[in-house]
């Protein structure tokens, strides 16, 4: 019982088992088992280590945007002049990477609480039945007035008329006002930080640069109108309206060269308030929002309200950065070399179902347990795997004859004791 242990023992850890080969020469069956492997060679080389970059690890960034509007707009509306800066056309005005930019605007100033009628054309009436209290959006109070043929209301007063968007838009000056993107990016698996404020941009240069795809790519200034442009819009349109834009700031690096070519690269994208856009009878058009300034006039509370027309903008921080790791590269090569069983499969069915000569690659591709011949080889004082041989070869024989065509299944070879 020790022995047997023993030598299970020393089985186990002393011996290497391997398949059984059985070399094919047939062309047909030798030029598909090549072009399939070709194929995974060129797909492994190609497309996951040249394309994907098999052989990298990736990070994605921690990001943090600061912004920050620059220019005067003027108005001159039915003789009223106005100066507009940066507190009075920026929403919200922290510097948050996503902010509104007033280009158009709806004002009605001096509204105070109490009661009013509706617009022409809202809530008519021909009696106080009709305008019975809480009916509608506004507070009704039950009284048709006579002079308007509309329902009074509970409401600030006069009650806003934002039938008639004014065209063109009155803050067209809104095109020369300048956009300041400060972007900081961490990425903790490398432990690198970056700025988009990278080498070479300093004081001086940001003074005098204005951003421009290929003169100007890295430069952190941008000019609103170009925003509008590179989105695909026309600025008069958009800014009578309102839209949304948003801007791309993607960092794509490559750690395996010096950090220093980690740059930023900006990319813009219209979100809607395209011009080309057909649909006509769309729900919501544009962008607007209403805005309210209150204020006391005689210690009566009054307060201007504005229906704002704007440019959205959304800074959008993309990254992904590489850098060379032994584990996905041992990965991508160890999935690879696994494919490569693909072409054994192809050919092992060729040869198995397809090719005229199956029963023969059957024999020498597969040993089949039965007493009776195991009996007769004994018998024969021969080795199984001999009489196995002999036995597929006769059958053959006997079943086309010989052939000198070098893709015969007779020109098969098989590397077995029978070779001996």
């Amino acid at each position: 019982m020790k022995s047997q242990i023993t030598n299970a023992l020393s089985d186990f850890f002393f011996e290497y088992e391997t398949p059984r080969q059985v070399l094919v020469r047939n062309r047909r069956v030798g030029v598909v088992c090549r072009l399939i492997q070709l194929g995974v060679l060129a797909y492994i080389i190609v497309w996951v280590f040249i394309y994907e970059k098999g052989y990298q690890s990736t990070d994605t960034a921690v990001s943090s945007v600061f912004t920050k509007m620059k220019g005067v707009g003027y108005t001159n509306v039915n003789g009223a002049e106005r100066v507009w800066d940066v507190a009075d056309y920026v929403f919200p005005p922290q510097g948050d990477s996503s902010f509104v930019v007033m280009t158009n605007y709806i004002i009605t100033e001096g509204q105070k609480m109490g009661k009013c009628p509706e617009l022409p054309g809202k809530h008519n009436c021909s009696s106080g039945a009709d305008c019975e209290g809480g009916s509608f959006k506004r507070q009704m109070t039950g009284v048709c007035v006579n002079t308007t043929k509309t329902c009074e209301v509970l409401a600030w007063c006069p009650v806003e008329n934002d039938h008639n968007i004014p065209d063109p838009p009155l803050l067209m000056s809104a095109e020369n006002y300048t956009l300041f993107i400060k972007n900081s990016v961490t990425f903790p698996l490398f432990g690198v930080t970056r700025s988009n404020l990278v080498e070479g941009i300093n004081n001086t240069y940001i003074r005098q640069c204005l951003h421009h795809p290929k003169t100007a790519p890295l430069c952190p200034i941008f000019k609103l109108g170009d925003i509008v442009k590179e989105s695909g819009f026309n600025f008069t349109t958009i800014a009578r309206e309102g839209g949304a834009i948003g801007i791309v700031v993607d960092w794509t690096c490559n750690f395996d060269v010096d950090v220093k070519h980690c740059k930023p690269t900006y990319k813009f994208h219209g979100l809607y308030g395209n011009p080309d856009e057909k649909d006509k009878a769309k729900a919501s058009v544009g962008y607007n929002f209403r805005y309210a300034k209150h204020y006391l006039e005689d210690k009566v509370p009054k307060r201007t309200l504005l229906k704002v027309f704007g440019i959205r903008v959304d800074i959008i921080v993309q990254s992904l950065a590489r850098k060379f790791d032994i584990i996905p590269t041992l990965t991508a090569i160890g999935s690879g070399v696994g494919i490569f069983g693909v072409a054994t499969v192809v050919c092992d069915l060729m040869m198995l179902y397809i090719l005229p000569k199956r029963e023969f690659y059957k024999n020498m591709k597969f040993k089949y347990t039965d007493t009776q011949i195991q009996h007769d080889s004994e018998s024969l004082g021969l080795d199984t795997s001999v009489y196995y041989t002999l036995e597929a070869n006769a059958r053959q024989v006997q079943d086309t004859g010989q052939s000198n065509d070098p893709d015969s299944e007779e020109a098969s070879t098989v590397t077995d004791a029978s070779n001996k």
